[in-house]
């Protein structure tokens, strides 16, 4: 699996990666009815062609290059990624869990502002 979008993302949802992404595999994209719903983005790790033009264009540093950069403490979103399906609800649905469950056993680092969160996970 290639490129893994972590938490930084949530609150944020910011489409820069989407509009550089040139096979469209992040989503969901603003045009998608999904968007409002979810929590945060997610790349299709079939989709994705391992370009990377996606990591310089998030402003808030939540794409990781692979699951072995990806901190331990954002390993479950790895998961997130790799099962979220855009149009399928279940799929859709486990994804936002795992999400949720992350919100949920990070209070602290989740009250920082997306912009920062990148910097606060390296101190914790």
């Amino acid at each position: 699996m290639p490129f893994i979008i972590t938490d930084p993302c949530i609150g944020t949802k910011d489409t820069a990666c989407v509009d550089v992404c040139p096979v469209d595999c992040i989503h969901p994209r603003k045009d998608e009815p999904e968007f409002a719903q979810a929590t945060m983005l997610y790349i299709h790790p079939e989709e994705c062609i391992d370009c990377g033009a996606c990591v310089p264009a998030c402003p808030v540093a939540a794409i990781y290059e692979s699951i072995d950069a990806t901190p331990s403490h954002q390993n479950d979103l790895i998961e997130a990624n790799a099962g979220y399906r855009n149009g399928d609800p279940d799929a859709m649905a486990k994804a936002e869990a795992i999400v949720q469950a992350h919100v949920a056993s990070h209070p602290e680092l989740m009250a920082i502002a997306p912009t920062e969160r990148q910097a606060a996970h390296a101190s914790h």
